[in-house]
């Protein structure tokens, strides 16, 4: 058993929370009082947290929720954005140190949102640089910048993920659309009841993520990024390069191994 650690992050009124258990970090955006919408604390809390998985050798996967409310995150906190152009004359974003979370598509170990209400804006971005989805059944999604006068340039990865027309409806009008008509389209993996279960399930995941070899989690999803980022041809070239160290490590002799043995490999991670 991989040992158990909790540690709020350092952030003004705590807002996001950090803990590691049993090889999986759970990053929990905690503001249901502002239906979780992301404040400069709350963007600049979600870097550490994206710093920490990565260097954090005790984890294998992660999970990305919220605190329940009825909305796993409403994008932006727009009364704080107002009020700080109207004290500091300057757009929040420039408070942020990765207002569009790019970081979240670098770091090397699987993500599982585990979406536990409505998303909107900065909350679809959330959701699309995650690389598995949960949702909760009865819920809405949008990308609603238009109707702020706001942008969604963190958009472009979901025309790998959704048709090219529901995306378009999507960032035109910014009407909100039901969760069902995302998971007809392969954007979430799964639907769930409950906040509950939709934990439970990411939760279900995530585990299944750590029982594999560290080296070849980590290729295959570099893989399929590199795909999206090169294209195709380029995209299977990069694919055979991530995955040498994968071939030449010490797992790839105790697969096959253990197989042979009927029992449970030992992953070592190199």
């Amino acid at each position: 058993m991989l040992e158990f650690k909790e540690e709020d992050i350092v952030a003004e009124k705590e807002q996001v929370r950090y803990s590691v258990e049993d090889g999986v970090a759970t990053v929990t955006i905690d503001r249901p009082e502002r239906k979780n919408a992301l404040s400069v604390e709350a963007m600049n809390g979600l870097t550490d947290a994206w710093d920490r998985v990565e260097t954090d050798a005790s984890v294998r996967a992660i999970i990305l929720t919220s605190a329940d409310c009825g909305v796993f995150c409403a994008g932006l906190d727009l009364k704080q954005a107002a009020e700080i152009r109207a004290r500091d004359g300057v757009d929040i974003l420039t408070l942020m140190r990765d207002p569009m979370q790019h970081a979240m598509r670098k770091v090397s170990k699987p993500i599982v949102a585990a979406m536990t209400g409505s998303l909107m804006a900065g909350g679809m971005m959330l959701a699309l640089r995650c690389d598995l989805r949960i949702g909760l059944r009865g819920t809405r999604a949008g990308i609603s910048e238009v109707k702020m006068g706001r942008g969604s340039p963190w958009a472009v990865p979901m025309l790998w993920m959704v048709p090219q027309p529901l995306l378009m409806e999507m960032v035109l009008t910014g009407e909100t659309i039901a969760i069902e008509r995302l998971a007809e389209h392969g954007f979430v993996n799964s639907l769930e009841d409950t906040p509950k279960a939709v934990r439970e399930r990411a939760l279900e995941l995530a585990r299944k993520i750590v029982e594999g070899a560290p080296l070849s989690v980590k290729a295959a999803k570099a893989s399929v990024l590199a795909a999206m980022d090169l294209g195709l041809a380029q995209g299977l070239v990069a694919a055979e390069r991530l995955h040498e160290e994968t071939y030449a490590s010490l797992d790839a002799i105790e697969g096959p191994k253990a197989f042979a043995e009927k029992r449970k490999p030992v992953w070592q991670g190199r």
